[in-house]
């Protein structure tokens, strides 16, 4: 016959569940926890044992996990009505150091936190140079038009921290954190460089965030180019929704790396649920602005002469992380390979992340994803060939096709991204197409034209 667990500590509580009295060890976890003795209980799980003890009149029992701001503790509870309130009985009392978050997970939480927040983004070079930009409010939209027109300029000729005009570009450790005013905008914004590629931190190059503690103004969203621009979601809703939402993914996010303090397990992964939610809201929203933009009569690219196989490279030391989490290798092509191209740089980049992020998604844990150039006399080429499950012709033809996904549910994605890519392309005045077939993988390439005349090709 099973015997009794042998009760170590007892405590008691009134008719409004406030602990009276308790013995250790009991007594300093309720303490460390923020509670006073007497005071409210601050443990939830023994809180709703009190309760419900309380309230019915029955007795109670149970194991009990719990959380300080030191130890993860769990502990049998027995619990009995007596009088207005309940008396508590402690056994099997363990107590175990708190993990620490680990600061490879700590530094993802902060860079989701970054990415959501900035005002503006750039990708940036080895040596700092600026090599796409994106703004997100219009009070920097003049500084973005000016780096965008300075491309292969390092940045801070463009945006100089306060006391830092000696020779430029500094380290980039002496830049991150820096504060800076932008003419044009009446907030305080603070530099955050997040450097790529290993061994060598920045080896890849950097990505720049300019990010606000002060609210926008309430035209910060607003296009500067007045309200016929572009109808719809990217001229109204956008703005007002990105805001909002990328609020809600940082402090997801914050909860559930636990830098604001330690939390239950499953309140983490809550945490990750919405933080996850949010991403494919907020992806949503751009690929929809983005179609937008695409699909308006007076879009046109801005062609230069670009290095195909750099711009891939940049792709991969973007999408590395998401690559290793699912042990994906990327074999991108080498450093000493150059293909020249005529395109829009931060276009040829959107369409690679695409293409590339697609690869890593749909193929196997464990598989590789190759990235091929090459070039003749008229054309530059660039495949992104996966060990997917491979797409048959009549997969083949939908793929292009705006929202279409294929059956595929639970990823997140849009079913834009293939779209929007080829629909850039053409705009660029090249192709993007697919060869693939059942189990065998499939293959998105890519094709440029070489000559500068070339850039104005029209449109379809």
């Amino acid at each position: 016959m099973a015997t009794a667990p042998t009760i170590i500590a007892r405590a008691r509580t009134d008719a409004q569940d406030r602990l009276v009295d308790a013995e250790e060890p009991l007594a300093s976890f309720h303490l460390r926890s923020g509670g006073e003795l007497p005071g409210a209980l601050v443990t939830p799980a023994l809180l709703e044992l009190v309760r419900k003890a309380r309230i019915y009149g029955l007795r109670l029992a149970r194991l009990i996990k719990a959380q300080d701001g030191s130890e993860q503790v769990s502990a049998w509870v027995e619990v009995e009505p007596e009088g207005e309130g309940v008396t508590i009985g402690i056994a099997n009392w363990h107590a175990d150091a708190l993990p620490s978050v680990h600061q490879e997970t700590a530094s993802a939480g902060k860079l989701a936190l970054l990415r959501h927040i900035a005002g503006m983004t750039a990708h940036l070079g080895p040596s700092q140079e600026i090599l796409a930009v994106d703004c997100e409010t219009q009070d920097l939209e003049d500084l973005a038009e000016k780096m965008r027109g300075g491309i292969g300029q390092v940045w801070t000729e463009f945006v100089a921290p306060a006391a830092q005009k000696q020779h430029q570009p500094l380290h980039w450790r002496l830049l991150d954190g820096a504060t800076v005013d932008i003419p044009g905008s009446e907030r305080s914004w603070t530099v955050h460089l997040n450097p790529l590629g290993t061994p060598q931190p920045g080896s890849d190059g950097f990505e720049l965030y300019l990010v606000s503690r002060e609210a926008p103004p309430e035209t910060a969203t607003r296009s500067k180019h007045g309200p016929n621009r572009i109808g719809g979601i990217g001229r109204e809703i956008a703005p007002v929704l990105r805001q909002p939402v990328s609020r809600i993914i940082a402090n997801a996010e914050t909860i559930r790396t636990q830098l604001a303090g330690p939390l239950a397990e499953e309140y983490s992964a809550y945490a990750a649920d919405i933080a996850t939610a949010g991403e494919h809201l907020l992806a949503l929203i751009e690929d929809l602005t983005t179609l937008e933009l695409v699909e308006d009569e007076a879009f046109v690219t801005a062609p230069d002469k670009i290095d195909l196989a750099d711009v891939a490279r940049r792709a991969v030391g973007i999408l590395g992380v998401r690559a290793s989490e699912r042990r994906i290798a990327l074999d991108a092509p080498k450093a000493g390979d150059s293909v020249p191209a005529v395109g829009e740089f931060r276009r040829v980049l959107q369409i690679l992340l695409n293409l590339v992020g697609n690869a890593i998604r749909y193929s196997p844990e464990g598989g590789q994803v190759w990235i091929r150039t090459e070039h003749d006399a008229e054309r530059a080429r660039i495949t992104v060939a996966d060990q997917g499950e491979g797409l048959d012709e009549d997969e083949q033809q939908r793929v292009f096709s705006k929202f279409e996904r294929l059956g595929r549910s639970g990823d997140g994605g849009s079913g834009l991204g293939l779209y929007i890519s080829r629909r850039l392309a053409e705009a660029m005045g090249g192709t993007l197409g697919v060869e693939s077939a059942k189990g065998q993988g499939a293959r998105f390439t890519l094709e440029l034209p070489t000559f500068e005349e070339r850039r104005q090709t029209p449109r379809d």
